[in-house]
């Protein structure tokens, strides 16, 4: 299989070494496909703007469907479907109160998450 890869490296590289141990160290590190698909999935919920702005609004506060539909200029119905995609992904979680749902975020990673994505735009080349 090496050298099939090899191969095919010779015909598109400019460079014509293979470097065998960093490449079997990185190919025993690469996680399982199923870990990969859901890493990509939980991206794909974070690369949708108002999903964003519901996660960055949960940050500062845990906050009911109601809040979060004036505070962003959005219908309830439009955020209780943001909502439910966000707690599918595992990102929030909810507690009931009487008639009232608060939101909140999942846990501390969803946390982590979120700053170091902001950190990362922020940062100045």
């Amino acid at each position: 299989m090496i050298e099939e890869k090899e191969d095919a490296c010779l015909e598109s590289c400019s460079q014509t070494i293979i470097h065998r141990e960093v490449i079997e160290e990185v190919k025993s590190s690469i996680p399982d496909d199923d870990s990969l698909q859901n890493v990509a999935e939980l991206f794909k919920v974070l690369g949708d703007r108002t999903r964003t702005r519901i996660l960055h609004a949960l940050f500062a506060s845990e906050m009911c469907v109601c809040d979060l539909a004036y505070l962003l200029g959005m219908t309830q119905s439009a955020i209780s479907h943001q909502l439910r995609v966000l707690k599918q992904a595992k990102l929030v979680k909810n507690r009931k109160e009487g008639k009232v749902v608060y939101y909140s975020l999942l846990d501390d990673h969803v946390k982590a998450i979120f700053e170091q994505a902001f950190a990362h735009v922020k940062e100045e080349n």
